[in-house]
């Protein structure tokens, strides 16, 4: 077992400082802040990278450079375990403990208290494959995070400027590599292939569709999306809108995902090209949330968001599973977090389980991989679903009784190979939309119709102290501060089909209140009226109470 490379690692940390004043934190997201900050922490991720690649006798682990929804100033750094899933949850410990050793000494420390506690054999060979989005700070990280590769002796792939659901895709293809689980070529080329080719099968003999215009956020997205118009040519016409990566400023700019869910409106780009009944989509930033929508004849617009599509493919799936003979023994399960819609989730449980987790991909991720066929997504737009393994294996050996069970069974394992199940995927979930469409002969109103949203309001309330406040049953209910739950659960039962919860942010001195109510206008009071009880547990300032919480 040999040491740790200690002479590189301080000539290299030298070159790559902790800011003294700032505390770095790996959330669900990894780290994520301004670009500007986020050197030292970068190259110390290229140094755990190769650790935990050692760790894991070699396997490839995935970093992405990223900051996703958030505006351009900001930037992020993730770590992708080998099968494409997210870092497993102790090591995010280790993340935040490395990130914020205030010394190149105290680094050393930190890193061998790791070796130490992980039982790391140091002689094992430690392989890394990384990307970053467009942000014009991606490069200098990218520099920041080789020199950490460098210190530890680790090999790095640079995959370049890509998807983070690209990156994820080729740590689970490089890892799977001529095994009986190969996941498909580890290219870039071979994720387009691959997922073009299966939704070419999958609406053969379909209604050819009307082009779909992609609002790419001015991000990443924008690359990935043209290289897929060409793989797809006629199938599936692509119009790109909001593709001006090299713009500084326009990335997430009134565009994108977040920007569509939280503001409920058109972005940019697209206010005086949709034409009524169209069917357009957003993505975001680094391409894993997509959010569908589009405008009736009164130009009024309809959002479909992550809910609508968990229902769309659900429902699809589990009419596919019993075409094929195969509802008794194979079980289809829908995950959401509090923020789903309390409509969807009626509709859903009427047809299949459901079960609700806590805010957070890596919660919805585990909860469904408990299901032979788990569905997940957030209301943000950010989902995929997980086939398992067994499952996978009984659709190949299952030998159908009749035509009409090939098909379906076909249809199943054609979207074992569109769906990439490593992490939500905004071009991926888009093919999948539009094959359950074309298979239903739906346009977005009748996709829309399938339920009515209850109407809600989230409003964020600025505390000093977000740890105050404390949940429980997944995040829908307050424990701390104490009292504060009895107050909410009073002035909820005062609204007909209301429903409220209060959940601290996980990454910044915020706390959101989300509430639903029959009316619009009283899913707003609601949440306004349950900001302003946040608002005075928190022990605000009375004076600089926003005017629009209501007493």
């Amino acid at each position: 077992m040999s040491d740790l490379p200690i002479q590189s690692i301080k000539e290299l940390s030298e070159l790559h400082p902790k800011p003294a004043d700032l505390h770095f934190q790996y959330g669900t997201a990894g780290f994520r802040t301004l670009g500007s900050t986020l050197d030292s922490v970068v190259f110390r991720v290229g140094l755990l990278a190769g650790l935990r690649s050692k760790k894991l006798d070699g396997k490839t682990i995935g970093v992405m450079v990223t900051a996703s929804h958030n505006p351009e100033e900001d930037n992020g750094v993730k770590l992708v375990d080998p099968r494409g899933e997210m870092l497993e949850a102790s090591w995010e410990t280790h993340a935040t403990v490395i990130a914020n050793a205030p010394t190149t000494d105290a680094l050393i420390d930190a890193l061998e208290a790791v070796v130490r506690n992980a039982k790391i054999d140091l002689s094992k060979p430690a392989k890394v494959v990384y990307a970053r989005d467009t942000r014009r700070s991606g490069p200098a990280l990218i520099s920041a995070l080789e020199n950490g590769f460098k210190a530890l002796g680790a090999e790095g792939r640079n995959a370049g400027v890509t998807t983070t659901p690209i990156l994820h895709y080729l740590v689970k293809a490089i890892n799977t590599k001529d095994t009986s689980e190969s996941y498909g070529e580890d290219s870039e080329e071979g994720y387009f292939k691959k997922l073009s080719q299966s939704f070419k099968k999958l609406t053969a003999g379909k209604v050819k569709p009307e082009p779909l215009i992609i609002d790419c956020a001015n991000g990443v997205g924008a690359l990935a999306a043209a290289k897929f118009a060409t793989h797809l040519g006629e199938t599936l016409p692509l119009t790109l809108a909001n593709t001006a990566i090299s713009t500084p400023g326009a990335l997430n700019n009134v565009c994108g995902a977040d920007f569509v869910k939280t503001m409920q409106r058109l972005p940019s780009g697209l206010v005086d090209h949709l034409k009524p009944g169209q069917r357009a989509c957003s993505l975001d930033g680094d391409a894993d949330r997509l959010m569908y929508y589009y405008l009736d004849e009164r130009g009024s617009f309809h959002m479909l968001d992550g809910d609508k599509i968990a229902t769309l493919v659900a429902a699809f799936i589990v009419d596919l599973v019993k075409n094929a003979g195969l509802d008794s023994e194979i079980k289809v399960g829908v995950v959401q977090t509090a923020y789903a819609n309390g409509a969807s989730t009626k509709y859903l449980a009427e047809r299949l389980p459901v079960k609700c987790v806590s805010t957070g991909v890596k919660h919805l991720h585990h909860a469904a991989e408990h299901y032979d066929i788990g569905v997940y997504f957030e209301a943000n737009g950010h989902g995929t679903v997980l086939f398992s393994q067994p499952t996978q294996e009984r659709f190949a050996n299952y030998e159908p009784s009749t035509p009409a069970q090939s098909t379906a069974l076909n249809h199943l394992i054609n979207l074992t190979q569109l769906i990439n199940q490593t992490v939500g995927d905004a071009l991926s979930d888009m093919l999948l939309v539009e094959v359950v469409l074309a298979h239903k002969s739906y346009t977005g109103v009748e996709w829309n119709s399938l339920y009515a949203d209850l109407p809600n309001r989230l409003v964020k309330v600025v505390v000093s102290n977000r740890a105050a406040f404390k949940t429980e049953d997944a995040e829908r209910r307050l424990v701390s501060p104490q009292g504060l739950q009895a107050k909410i659960d009073e002035l909820v039962r005062k609204y007909e089909g209301g429903r409220s919860f209060v959940r601290p942010s996980g990454t910044e001195d915020v706390v959101r209140v989300y509430a639903e109510a029959a009316l619009k206008a009283q899913s707003d009071e609601l949440a306004f009226r349950v900001a302003g009880l946040v608002y005075d547990e928190a022990g605000g300032d009375a004076s600089k109470r926003p005017k629009e919480f209501l007493p």
